[in-house]
């Protein structure tokens, strides 16, 4: 069910802003409004949790490992069920929310709020609050989100067809990574874009993310905040490409584009070891983020495009599963 505000359209600025199209729809609204708070919590928690740990112990094996026992636990079925429920279950659901013609600009809008919170204001503040308050604050802070985002949630009033889709997705996340592998096994440009995924977050964004704390503080000897400042500049790569994506649209070859930025965006990591001071890891960060954000509107949009309804939530999960489960590996 779609919800629908003239009035707001016209006071908001909707029908002359392409990118904000998608806020119009008041269950739309809540869902970006919950996951804005979760992704800001989260970015507390990135700070925090790379000071934390090499303070405790300087080696970038042991942001590994922490990673490694974070993820454990979560592509386990009865946790897994739980934790592994938001992002692929929105990708699912925001079709049924908004009209075809409309998610090219929410997946836009989507890569604009995730930089913006999750690498921009929320290091950006993690490095000011650990730096203050110390990581058990900012631990405290990222908990909260949790309830805040939880509460946007739980007011939506999705239409029957939304309802309907996310019953039928089943009570196993084992049977459902199945039945996406059967469907993605049929369609080249599913598979062929997830194993070069696989590829990239085991040899490319899996090290970037345990080694870029580890170089901010070893090699540069600099603090928290000049690593917030790193993650900022990445957030503003992203937003910058998101704002331009929503307002003029994708090529119309979308999965040709989409490869190519991607192709380009695993070049652009070797900034990060060429760089010899702050400044030069803050432009690798924005040629990085700038490039893989155009490729995951992209993906995104293909995606809810051209895979049914009633298995899109079950192919987000077996992308999330590659993403989260090869990333700390």
């Amino acid at each position: 069910m779609q919800h629908s505000y003239e009035g707001l359209d016209r006071i908001g600025g909707f029908d002359r802003v392409r990118l904000l199209a998608p806020l119009k729809h008041r269950d739309y609204r809540l869902l970006v409004g919950g996951m804005s708070v979760s992704l800001l919590g989260d970015g507390l928690f990135l700070i925090a949790l790379a000071w934390q740990v090499y303070a405790l112990s300087n080696a970038p094996t042991a942001l590994a490992s922490v990673g490694i026992a974070m993820t454990v636990p979560t592509i386990a079925v009865v946790h897994g069920a739980a934790t592994a429920f938001f992002d692929p279950a929105a990708d699912a659901l925001v079709p049924e929310l908004l009209p075809e013609s409309e998610l090219a600009q929410a997946n836009s809008l989507d890569q604009l709020i995730r930089p913006i919170a999750l690498r921009l204001a929320g290091p950006a503040v993690g490095g000011i609050l650990v730096a203050a308050i110390g990581t058990g604050g900012a631990f405290v802070l990222d908990a909260v989100s949790f309830v805040v985002s939880a509460s946007a949630l739980l007011a939506m009033s999705p239409g029957p067809r939304a309802v309907g889709s996310s019953a039928a997705a089943g009570p196993s996340v084992r049977a459902e990574i199945g039945a996406g592998l059967r469907y993605v096994r049929g369609h080249a440009w599913l598979w062929a874009t997830l194993l070069s995924a696989a590829v990239a977050y085991l040899l490319f964004m899996g090290p970037t993310e345990v080694l870029l704390p580890f170089i901010v503080k070893d090699r540069l000897r600099d603090g928290a905040g000049d690593l917030g400042l790193v993650f900022a500049a990445a957030g503003l790569g992203s937003l910058l490409c998101a704002i331009g994506i929503g307002q003029r649209g994708l090529p119309r070859r979308s999965i040709t584009f989409m490869y190519a930025c991607w192709t380009l965006a695993t070049l652009a990591i070797a900034g990060y070891g060429l760089a010899s001071g702050l400044w030069g890891l803050m432009v690798a960060s924005v040629a990085f983020n700038t490039l893989e954000t155009a490729g995951t509107i992209a993906w995104a949009t293909a995606k809810q495009r051209h895979v049914p309804a009633e298995l899109l939530g079950r192919v987000s999960r077996l992308d999330w599963l590659i993403s989260i489960g090869l990333l700390p590996v």
